[in-house]
């Protein structure tokens, strides 16, 4: 199983099974880095220049993981292991998320030793090696119980789990709360009627 830099598990064997597009994907099938940040990496942006901006994917002999700066980050709308719903409270700063950001590959280590690695797989198709770790962010959203589970034993991303009673419980009293807002009561309910 993967695991972070500090050495806790990540729940997956392999981060890319639970990568989605990448984050730089613009609608029409361009590369957004290529086109915003081209000074970041010139030969990369110089390369996507020569293919009009086309992303590297569409290339039919490779994939995202391709990339040298490919990323999937979550949209945090939805435990991937339970299911639990985010609930957000608009008005309350200091409450705690129901989901959290869960790192399944740490970025970082791209650059050339990705572009080295992207280079082997298209020439070969090998599929990733223990000698050849993730350089890409991937994240994926977990409520704060199931992060707890990932990282503090051997659960995994993809179990058969409910969300824990204590989630469960965190998110209907946030719905309730919720529903009393959409509720009207009149100025004289709210302040009391002095006359």
């Amino acid at each position: 199983m993967e695991k972070t830099p500090t050495g806790t598990p990540v729940g997956v064997d392999d981060p890319y099974d639970y990568a989605g597009v990448c984050d730089h994907l613009t609608g029409d099938g361009r590369c957004r880095f290529a086109l915003d940040r081209a000074g970041d990496d010139p030969e990369f942006a110089a390369a996507r220049r020569g293919d009009d901006y086309a992303c590297v994917a569409a290339d039919e002999d490779c994939e995202f993981r391709d990339c040298p700066h490919y990323r999937s980050t979550t949209d945090g709308h939805e435990c991937v292991r339970c299911g639990l719903e985010e609930v957000r409270m608009a008005h309350e700063t200091g409450a705690r998320p129901l989901l959290e950001e869960h790192h399944l590959s740490y970025g970082g280590s791209g650059g050339k030793r990705a572009a080295d690695t992207a280079e082997r797989r298209s020439s070969s198709h090998r599929t990733q090696s223990d000698d050849d770790e993730p350089s890409h962010e991937i994240t994926v959203a977990l409520c704060r119980w199931c992060h707890t589970k990932v990282h503090k034993s051997f659960a995994r991303i993809d179990d058969d789990a409910s969300p824990d009673p204590e989630a469960f419980a965190a998110r209907e009293e946030r719905r309730s709360r919720e529903q009393e807002e959409f509720g009207f009561s009149s100025a004289a309910e709210r302040f009391g009627n002095d006359g």
